[in-house]
């Protein structure tokens, strides 16, 4: 195995390249959808009431012309993008470093993640984990054998837990998202995407907004599930290049990535936050010019409740890489929501849909594509990030409304009392 876990390669997109022939084995190159139905949704300016009681009030409303192409990372191993960066991270340790094994703190995605990897790979993991996990999560991160130690909800009492893993057991730490091997195998979704969306347009043609319409008028989606081949840097170079892709943003792995991933390539990437109880603190931050490290909110988005990450911050924040993040509401997310279920017939979890919340309602993103698009349009890549929820909670979202619905994550403490807490992956 390459490469040390204490000596990271360069956040750089042959980084990135390198990162996809390590661990293609180990993942699924998750197929990319398109629906008209979508597009043309997407494309119809918003009714001057529904822009009521926001800052876009009295505004006209603005007319983009759309075209999404969604990367499903719901079809990925342990129904999210998390395996992306775990697996990539165990390959840059060395034997050695293996034989101690591996320690986190999660109670989601990233606990099934490294527990998967790290038993695909022969390493005994160690997944610190509150005892207000849900009880799959809980169970899912045990099947793939891992020694699940519960700890308190706080940050402080899961770190504290970490600490005394590693003084045991001399694990390595492997950290959700706030690490360039993470980052940089995350990134390897932006490689498939980008061909991808090149096999689709041109197997055809009026998929694309540069292209006329010709008999492609069905509403229903199609798909590619490209094979795990090489994607190299050239692809710029050649027809139907996106022009942006849009991303959920919590702790940024995975935004970060995707910019590092599509940097230079002319391709712009913006992220996608809630808004609720400051969850949008990628957007506050970059308003501010500094970033946010505190995030206390119970957005039904519950994978998006933590802070960005410092590493994370240097790549979102750096204009030439990020063109800028929005934020949507509860009820604009649980209405994406609903579109990618029911039109689309993909099962998604809330935090997955809040980048095709963004372009079907967030009028500053809107009135960009408008104005940098113009006429033409702009072809997106929306980045479906994972689908691990249950019909139960889904059911309760949509039963009880927008200010009401909440995931079971960090919401009842072991007292009882209501908690919003950053659990981190």
């Amino acid at each position: 195995m390459a490469g040390a876990w204490s000596s990271p390669p360069l956040l750089t997109r042959p980084s990135v390249e390198a990162a996809h022939e390590a661990i293609k084995e180990h993942i699924h190159c998750t197929p990319v959808v398109t629906s008209q139905t979508l597009n043309d949704l997407a494309s119809r300016p918003q009714s001057p009431t529904a822009l009521l009681g926001t800052v876009f009030e009295g505004q006209t409303p603005a007319s983009p012309r759309i075209h999404l192409f969604f990367k499903c990372e719901n079809y990925q191993r342990i129904g999210a993008f998390k395996s992306r960066g775990a697996f990539h991270a165990l390959s840059r340790l060395t034997k050695e470093q293996l034989a101690r094994g591996v320690v986190t703190h999660s109670s989601g995605n990233h606990a099934q993640a490294l527990a998967l990897a790290a038993q695909t790979q022969g390493v005994r993991a160690f997944i610190v984990m509150p005892t207000i996990s849900t009880p799959s999560k809980i169970a899912a991160t045990k099947g793939y054998g891992a020694e699940v130690i519960f700890s308190g909800s706080t940050s402080q009492e899961r770190e504290a837990m970490v600490e005394d893993v590693i003084e045991r057991t001399g694990a390595l730490l492997i950290p959700p998202y706030d690490h360039p091997n993470i980052i940089i195998g995350q990134g390897t979704m932006a490689l498939e995407l980008e061909r991808q969306v090149l096999e689709l347009i041109e197997g055809d043609p009026s998929l694309s907004v540069r292209r006329k319409d010709s008999t492609h008028t069905d509403g229903g989606p199609t798909s590619n599930g490209a094979s795990n081949t090489r994607v190299g840097s050239s692809l710029e170079q050649r027809s139907g290049r996106l022009d942006a892709v849009i991303a959920p943003l919590g702790g940024g792995g995975m935004l970060a990535g995707i910019a590092t991933a599509l940097s230079g390539t002319g391709t712009k990437v913006f992220g996608a936050e809630p808004s609720f109880q400051g969850a949008d603190d990628g957007r506050r931050g970059l308003a501010a010019n500094h970033r946010v490290t505190t995030v206390k909110t119970l957005t039904i988005a519950d994978g998006l409740r933590t802070p960005v990450g410092e590493i994370n911050w240097t790549v979102i924040s750096d204009k030439s890489k990020v063109n800028g993040v929005f934020a949507v509401t509860e009820e604009q997310i649980l209405s994406a929501m609903k579109l990618v279920i029911e039109r689309m017939k993909v099962f998604v979890e809330p935090s997955a849909v809040v980048g095709l919340a963004v372009c079907l309602y967030n009028e500053e993103f809107r009135k960009i594509v408008e104005e940098e698009g113009g006429e033409g349009g702009w072809d997106v890549g929306v980045v479906l990030s994972g689908g691990n929820t249950t019909l139960e909670a889904i059911s309760r979202m949509f039963a009880t409304g927008d200010k009401e619905a909440e995931r079971a994550e960090g919401k009842v403490g072991e007292k009882g009392e209501r908690i919003a807490e950053n659990v981190a992956g």
